[in-house]
């Protein structure tokens, strides 16, 4: 026993001193239960817990949707809930087709490392979620960064690759709203850019969907249906659910199917998860006023948590940055400790020196709520 002991340690020493590494850093991640009040999750608009979404997944059941798929979608894998899931959400969003994955981050890869060809450019937000730069590192295509919510410094990119005689097809990979920073994206100067480049547009719209625009459509609601726009909308945030829809005209629907590996090569998702995001979108629809208690809670969030550094947004997610790796990770010990669900923020997440609480608010929490979490912030920051 003694002896596999130490063979193990020796096996495992270069990740175990780098596990250490991170420790001595503050920067050692560990999973913790979720427990307190909820000022952490994504669940934005408390539909997770949606009596309609537990009724529509039982009425699934009883009409025999099974739970499993059983291989990938082009090996039997293919429910008929997967294909109404599509065509739903392609009416209700105003594009041509629909394409289900098994989550944003799947979808990302697949659409970065399978669109963009050999020749082309990719102009991507430095501030991209890491599904997005994963997709950017398997991608043919040359990729660069653009300044933070920037439209000139994507024009600015794409003027000086073409000035260098390129001819393939520029791409401008962005999100709407950041989960880190809860600001917002210059859709309409982004779509101009578009237009004057002949580019196409890869919008990930994971944090503005079911909390913007009309329906819940998000902040890329106006450009649905253009043939430059390619829209990522996630259902394991404010939609309650898993998985994530990639909408846009159908020649992209096709060419994944044919060609995304992260699509061919993954089983199907549930379809009892399909018949739980087609009833989150008649929720969208049905329910606005989830949205308007959001918004007032926002509001209110930002009058109380703004005097203790809290940065408003506009959006539902406010960064408190702390800097430190260190003080960041006590504070929100010492606020988990009063009952309150906050999480600490490090790099590489986010950029070094900007380590934060990324106070998420959602209607899982009440005006008291935070009333509360800012007395108890006060304290904590002292």
């Amino acid at each position: 026993m003694a002896g596999s002991t130490t063979r193990t340690g020796s096996l495992w020493s270069a990740h175990t001193a780098d596990l250490a590494a991170l420790g001595e850093k503050a920067r050692l991640r560990s999973l913790a239960p979720r427990r307190g009040i909820d000022f952490a999750s994504n669940d934005y608009l408390a539909m997770s817990s949606s009596p309609r979404l537990a009724a529509a997944v039982q009425e699934a059941i009883a009409r025999g949707v099974p739970l499993g798929s059983g291989g990938s979608r082009l090996l039997r894998g293919n429910d008929p809930e997967h294909e109404l899931l599509e065509e739903e959400a392609a009416r209700f969003f105003g594009t041509e087709s629909a394409l289900f994955f098994s989550a944003g981050y799947a979808a990302n890869v697949a659409l970065l490392s399978t669109l963009p060809q050999r020749g082309d450019l990719i102009v991507y937000d430095e501030l991209v979620h890491a599904s997005m730069h994963e997709g950017l590192r398997l991608t043919r295509a040359t990729a660069v960064s653009a300044a933070h919510n920037d439209a000139q410094s994507f024009d600015d990119a794409a003027r000086a690759w073409r000035g260098k005689g390129n001819t393939g097809r520029i791409w401008l990979a962005f999100e709407t709203l950041y989960s880190m920073d809860g600001d917002m994206a210059p859709v309409a100067e982004m779509a101009r850019v578009a237009e004057r480049h002949d580019a196409i547009m890869l919008i990930d719209e994971a944090h503005a969907t079911g909390v913007f625009g009309p329906d819940g459509r998000g902040l890329a609601a106006s450009l649905d249906g253009r043939s430059d726009t390619i829209v990522l909308r996630t259902c394991g945030k404010a939609m309650g659910c898993e998985g994530a829809l990639v909408l846009g005209p159908k020649v992209v629907r096709d060419f994944l199917v044919n060609r995304g590996r992260p699509f061919i090569f993954s089983t199907a998702p549930s379809p009892l998860v399909c018949a739980a995001v087609r009833e989150a979108i008649r929720i969208m629809a049905d329910e606005p006023h989830r949205r308007e208690s959001l918004r007032a809670l926002v509001a209110h969030a930002e009058r109380v948590l703004a005097p203790h550094g809290a940065t408003p947004s506009g959006s539902q997610i406010l960064p408190l940055i702390l800097h430190e790796d260190a003080r960041t990770m006590a504070v929100a010990s010492a606020l988990q400790a009063k009952g309150f669900d906050v999480r600490g923020i490090r790099p590489p997440t986010v950029p070094q020196g900007t380590s934060r609480l990324r106070i998420s608010l959602t209607l899982n929490a009440t005006s008291d709520d935070v009333d509360a979490l800012g007395s108890a912030l006060a304290e904590a920051l002292r």
